[in-house]
């Protein structure tokens, strides 16, 4: 969920990678980070959005294969030919989340959701074997207000005690060059610190009606055949890494 956070937030503003591209591989000291996905449609218009549907991968390791750090912060900027559109879309409170496995917070806010996946985590308690537990991953609409979109991630797993854990996601428009939406997502601790998340995959697609029309969450063009993302993370401790991501779109 750590970088599921990054890159969830990424499909959101249309940071595609194509999934025959190699990933993008980024270390920074004992860290790697390794980010793959990709958009479909392939083929955009130029000149205006049309919806598409987002599928991102990931994973954390280390070049010594000790345990992670655990991510804090994510900050993630992402091509201005690239959009949320959630106006309209149905809204989940995170009270309708925290608490809850996998079926409870479907059940509650399954007309907000706007995607799904998986994410595994690492668990080092002090002189314990390290231990890794997968669960399933629930993406959902928070609401629209003073300009600023609110995605919630949902993991349910074993630390080594089933545990709801909740991601908050605050997107908003930017003017920075080539860059015009950031996502500030806010980590939550995971077994009392001693959990970091070491892998992800997700989808990232939902359409509505508003107004009588058919809507998409997300929307993109490809108006110079090539879409960019910036993303740096904030690991417990001080490390920082950052990445760009460059991907190719074709116009239709």
């Amino acid at each position: 969920m750590v970088l599921a956070a990054v890159v969830a937030v990424a499909g959101l503003s249309v940071a595609g990678v194509a999934p025959a591209a190699k990933p993008t591989v980024v270390r920074a000291g004992n860290l790697i980070l390794k980010l793959n996905g990709g958009v479909s449609p392939k083929r955009l218009p130029r000149n205006r959005l049309a919806p598409i549907a987002l599928r991102v991968s990931g994973d954390i390791l280390t070049v010594d294969g000790s345990h992670p750090p655990a991510a804090r912060t994510v900050i993630a900027d992402f091509d201005r030919h690239g959009t949320v559109n959630a106006r309209g879309l149905p809204v989940c409170r995170i009270g309708q989340l925290v608490a809850r496995d996998t079926r409870a917070a479907k059940a509650a806010c399954r007309s907000a959701i706007v995607g799904s996946g998986k994410t595994t985590v690492r668990v080092a308690f002090p002189e314990q074997r390290p231990f890794f537990s997968t669960g399933p991953l629930v993406l959902v609409n928070g609401g629209v207000r003073g300009g600023v979109t609110t995605m919630y991630i949902h993991a349910y797993v074993n630390v080594p005690a089933p545990t709801a854990l909740v991601t908050t996601v605050k997107i908003k428009k930017i003017r920075k060059g080539r860059f015009g939406t950031r996502a500030i997502a806010a980590i939550p601790t995971i077994a009392g610190g001693s959990g970091s998340v070491t892998s992800f995959d997700l989808k990232i697609q939902r359409s509505f009606r508003r107004n009588g029309s058919r809507q998409s969450y997300l929307l993109a063009r490809c108006a110079n055949g090539r879409f960019f993302a910036l993303g740096t993370v904030a690991f417990a401790g001080g490390p920082r890494v950052s990445g760009t991501v460059v991907r190719a779109c074709s116009v239709r």
